[in-house]
């Protein structure tokens, strides 16, 4: 199944994709009619993506029931999409592509690195700008990721049963600040700040949409791309995640017991701006098949994020405070 939220009077509304169109939720639920306690618990699971996805496997269960109510359908081109959910946490990994550890600085990570960021004005949708702060970055990077959305709360989840933890999965756009990200030492060596570098406003494009495990049978076989103005930057597969998706699931469980509705973002491969900055030790590579970047992004920059079967999550970047 394919979720989506979207504006409808000024609020957000949960759909889901018949047919390459959309069908809103509640509408479809207040259709099917039924006794009024039974219809208020199915309202409540609707209420918003979060509950949703706590109410398990009965919600999308119930949902096949009324996927042919008398509602009608929406076309894609005539509503605005918003971030699939508000996350209560977005755990991240890095230096996860081995492509992108070849155009890094120093790279000494014997597990995943891990940093948040903090969803409350970082979280923007499909179609919003990234605004671009000059007082926070003038270098400002995009990375392209596979986002996990997690289902079923869980602490020392084993890697075997981490299947079982995921909901969906979306896209997200790790917007970064390199240059408060990374700090060049005298001797060449550098120190990584995760905070502000991956923190401050519309830094966690999301969407847009949550598609369901059904139809993403295997999320280590997806290929993933970015393009800038339509200039192709990133171009890889999951496949080559050096931990992948049941791994950091694991991981991050050891810390945390994770929650229904957050999200783990599993990191981004090669081809950021990144490498093309020798101030902050870019290093790179020969890559034929990209267009490697001149340079950070720029006021008016298109940039879409793709990921096979998923979509793709467009966003432009704009000046800004």
């Amino acid at each position: 199944m394919r979720f989506a939220r979207y504006e409808r009077a000024g609020e957000a509304r949960l759909t889901m994709f018949m047919d390459g169109e959309l069908i809103d939720i509640l509408d479809a639920v207040d259709a099917t009619g039924g006794k009024f306690t039974e219809m208020a618990e199915k309202r409540a699971w609707f209420a918003d993506m979060t509950s949703l996805i706590a109410a398990g496997p009965a919600a999308p269960e119930y949902l096949h029931t009324v996927e042919n109510a008398n509602v009608a359908h929406l076309a894609l081109n005539d509503v605005r999409l918003l971030a699939p959910l508000d996350p209560g946490i977005i755990l991240c990994s890095g230096e996860n592509y081995w492509d992108h550890r070849e155009e890094k600085p120093e790279v000494t990570a014997k597990e995943p690195e891990f940093f948040i960021k903090i969803p409350a004005t970082g979280v923007i949708g499909p179609g919003d700008d990234i605004i671009w702060d000059k007082l926070v970055t003038q270098k400002l990077d995009y990375e392209t990721e596979l986002a996990i959305i997690i289902g079923k709360a869980g602490r020392h989840i084993p890697e075997d049963k981490a299947a079982e933890h995921i909901f969906g999965y979306t896209i997200m756009n790790d917007v970064t600040a390199r240059d408060r990200q990374v700090k060049m030492r005298s001797d060449g060596t550098c120190q990584y700040a995760l905070g502000p570098g991956k923190n401050f406003d519309s830094c966690a494009p999301l969407g847009p949409v949550i598609v369901t495990p059904e139809e993403i049978p295997d999320p280590q076989n997806l290929a993933i791309s970015t393009l800038v103005n339509g200039e192709l930057r990133q171009n890889n597969s999951t496949a080559k995640m050096i931990w992948g998706v049941a791994e950091l699931v694991h991981y991050f469980s050891t810390f945390l017991t994770l929650q229904p509705g957050w999200v783990i973002s599993t990191g981004t491969p090669g081809g950021t701006a990144w490498a093309a900055d020798p101030e902050l030790g870019g290093r790179p590579y020969e890559r034929p098949d990209l267009v490697r970047a001149n340079g950070y992004l720029q006021a008016g920059d298109q940039i879409v994020c793709r990921i096979e079967i998923i979509g793709e999550l467009q966003n432009q970047v704009v000046v800004g405070q």
